[in-house]
């Protein structure tokens, strides 16, 4: 169900300045940290005291020190629509797996609050900390943890590269391989209207992707694509690297970069599934396998929906 529905509560976003921002007014440091906004929008912002510095609303030409506190407290809103739901995969006492909707945020960002699998989530189980991210566009499981200690050993799980990550995707072409790995390096590159995304970059982090062809027909293809590091958008910017973007993506084309005229991150239109984790609990030590199924356009059989038939 797509979710409209009243107006949020609003939101106070708040951060203690850094070294970096000595000297600067109020207007320039917000200008040029929330550069998406303008400088006349925050001039309005600060004039009608939706601003605070250590408590206090402040003037557009005041002069900033580091370590003050910034409060910026943005009205109620009516969010974007997206499905506010979920299904439960797993639950311990320790550890929560769900499945994430297509078209669902995460966590809240880009005008998300409350429409985000983090809320819906933490109306059941407030204590529920997600261990990883899923695009808004990709579906599939989402593992969470309920305990301190469970965040503290599957994050630790996770930067030792100790938890298996399988998906599914619908991918332009058809592979000349059968089986292929991918690894070119992931960093940032000049986006026009953000000012840069995650894409192939020479700079950039080592990255890899290994990818089982499963099925393709009608110039598409089925893949499964395990992902040992875990990049931002790997999956998407890897494949179009390899020459076979996901079907739908509006970001990014043969190469893994922005297209002439790119989307954004958060648009969705492809399909990118989470099918499988694979992990050592981090408390009892037990193996959990944990799986979601793939929409039916990502199965594979008789009447692949993803590939035309």
């Amino acid at each position: 169900m797509l979710d409209v529905g009243e107006p949020n509560d609003g939101f106070e976003y708040r951060e203690i300045l850094g070294s970096d921002c000595a000297g600067q007014t109020v207007l320039d440091y917000l200008s040029r940290r929330y550069s998406h906004t303008t400088p006349s929008v925050w001039r309005e912002r600060l004039a009608a005291g939706r601003v605070l510095f250590d408590g206090t609303a402040a003037d557009a030409a005041l002069v900033l020190e580091p370590g003050l506190s910034l409060v910026w407290r943005r009205p109620p809103w009516i969010e974007p629509r997206a499905p506010c739901t979920f299904a439960l995969v797993y639950r311990d006492a320790h550890l929560l797996a769900v499945a994430k909707p297509r078209d669902l945020p995460t966590l809240p960002g880009g005008g998300f609050l409350t429409h985000t699998l983090l809320h819906v989530v933490r109306t059941r189980w407030p204590e529920a900390a997600p261990l990883h991210r899923l695009g808004r566009g990709t579906s599939g499981l989402v593992l969470c943890s309920r305990t301190p200690q469970a965040r503290r050993g599957a994050t630790r799980a996770w930067t030792e590269r100790r938890v298996e990550k399988h998906y599914r995707a619908l991918v332009t072409g058809v592979p000349a391989r059968s089986a292929f790995r991918i690894e070119d390096p992931i960093g940032r590159v000049p986006h026009p209207r953000l000012g840069d995304v995650y894409a192939v970059s020479a700079g950039g982090k080592a990255a890899l992707t290994e990818v089982r062809v499963l099925a393709s027909a009608n110039g598409r293809s089925i893949v499964e694509a395990r992902i040992p590091t875990g990049r931002p958008h790997q999956i998407r910017i890897h494949l179009a690297a390899a020459g076979h973007p996901l079907v739908g993506d509006s970001l990014y084309i043969s190469g893994g970069v922005p297209g002439e005229h790119p989307g954004l991150p958060g648009d969705t239109g492809y399909w990118l599934h989470s099918h499988r984790l694979r992990l050592d609990h981090p408390i009892t030590g037990r193996r959990l396998e944990l799986e979601c199924m793939p929409p039916s356009v990502l199965r594979v059989g008789s009447g692949c929906e993803g590939l035309g038939f």
